[in-house]
């Protein structure tokens, strides 16, 4: 099998291709990310060099696309610009990455009649107020955000292209992930690294919105299932039954890094933030047999929270440019 993965030197998409790796060996992967600030190819180091290859280019770039998924069997698209705060502040790089740059994969597994999987967000779906049944493939779309808007819209144009023009596609949606090779500016590794920098984390107003957690690595383990069992138009949600409120979160990580979990500032809340996401995944495990590996969030927390403590030098660089933003 040869794969195309897209965004495959970020957070979830290197995640997605270590698994590969460990799960399937014999295949060949090839990865085009266009290393903006949150690519990066130290989260390729260790992996077996004669079956990856590693392209520097932007999905937005048709003839670099369409050469990419001539050679390939599978593309796997997680190449997105995916920071709230980032689209809020400037939203023309989600329009561009998120709706063009999925254009242009679209375009070239028409072209070339390959097998599409779309990596999307529950974010897609708005929010849930406290006692809302949790999000699931038939949840109307109500975005809030320029990010969720842009994946929303990338959303749609993979399932028109499936109807229109027959492309052998599926689409994921996936709540929160964490773990290794997340870029410091999202919350869990920010507070992570204020604290082992000596700071007080910040909590966004009273810290009871709630997300839904899952470790990239069962992300990774759904997206492969669907690649390889998923019925070719159908939507899956990804989630672990993670729910936490921000707070929670905050607090979890402070008490496991020995600190006082009161240790943190409070500081105003996010325009239009979210309350509450929730994923029901339980299409994904009935109709694919999919399980998660880390149904104990603790105890996946705790060990990310290792991962970054072990690997300093490769957030230190990112720590100061992320907190100066």
């Amino acid at each position: 099998m040869r794969i195309l993965v897209t965004g495959g030197a970020g957070f979830i998409g290197s995640n997605f291709v270590h698994y590969v790796f460990s799960q399937r060996p014999d295949w060949s992967v090839t990865i085009l990310d266009k290393l903006t600030y949150a690519g990066n190819q130290e989260n390729l180091k260790g992996l077996d060099a004669s079956n990856l290859k590693f392209v520097k280019g932007d999905i937005c770039d048709e003839q670099t696309v369409d050469s990419l998924v001539k050679d390939c069997d599978a593309v796997v698209h997680f190449a997105a610009e995916s920071h709230v705060d980032n689209s809020l502040h400037s939203p023309w790089p989600f329009v561009q990455t998120n709706v063009v740059g999925t254009y242009q994969i679209l375009e070239a597994v028409r072209k070339h009649g390959k097998r599409l999987h779309h990596i999307s967000t529950d974010e897609v779906y708005g929010d849930l107020e406290l006692n809302d049944p949790k999000f699931t493939e038939d949840t109307p779309y109500n975005p809030s955000s320029p990010y969720s808007s842009t994946k929303a819209g990338s959303d749609m144009l993979v399932r028109a292209w499936i109807r229109s023009f027959g492309v052998k596609a599926t689409i994921s949606n996936c709540s929160n992930n964490y773990g290794p090779y997340q870029h410091v500016e999202k919350f869990i590794p920010r507070m992570i690294t204020e604290v082992l920098e000596d700071r007080k984390p910040k909590l966004y107003g009273q810290g009871q919105n709630i997300r839904d957690w899952i470790h990239a690595e069962d992300h990774s383990s759904g997206v492969l299932t669907i690649l390889e069992k998923g019925k070719i138009g159908e939507t899956y949600m990804i989630g672990a039954n993670g729910e936490k409120t921000n707070k929670q979160v905050l607090e979890l990580t402070l008490e496991l890094m020995g600190k006082d979990a009161t240790a943190y500032e409070q500081v105003a809340d996010r325009p239009g933030h979210d309350l509450r996401y929730g994923i029901d995944a339980s299409k994904l495990r009935s109709e694919l047999g999919w399980q998660p590996k880390y149904t104990d969030f603790k105890t996946g927390l705790k060990a990310t929270i290792d991962w970054y403590k072990q690997n300093e030098a490769w957030w230190k660089s990112q720590k100061a440019a992320a907190e100066a933003k």
